[in-house]
């Protein structure tokens, strides 16, 4: 892991995730921001849904389809998202889990890790 600081990685792995998608889908979200806390990276999504979701999200069938589709996709990415998580951070990522509201257009991605990342940036910090 890089000597970056705790707002300097949150940053980092916020553009990687907006590359990331922005080659899955053809587009990123509207805004990410990530957090660390203790042993979880946690990203928030902001302005996700394509103009397709956004159509199908004001009936509840089209919810369920959106919620699927993004569900199954997610399935299909986990090991590139949490390889991200992983080369940035340094750490291995143990589980994660995400849900995407169709209501406000957010996706929300938390990533165990196998150390206590926030308190290892603090360590550092201290030290030097």
């Amino acid at each position: 892991m890089s000597n970056l600081s705790k707002k300097k990685l949150e940053a980092e792995i916020s553009e990687a995730f907006i590359k990331f998608q922005r080659e899955l889908i053809g587009r990123g979200p509207q805004e990410a921001k990530t957090y660390i806390v203790s042993d979880m990276i946690i990203s928030r999504f902001k302005g996700v849904l394509t103009v397709e979701e956004k159509h199908l999200s004001h009936h509840e069938k089209g919810r369920r389809v959106v919620k699927q589709m993004r569900e199954i996709l997610r399935e299909m990415y986990s090991q590139e998202t949490e390889a991200i998580v992983e080369r940035i951070t340094g750490l291995k990522v143990l589980s994660s889990h995400s849900d995407i509201s169709t209501k406000m257009g957010e996706r929300i991605e938390v990533y165990v890790l196998d150390k206590d990342l926030e308190k290892h940036l603090q360590d550092n910090t201290s030290s030097n």
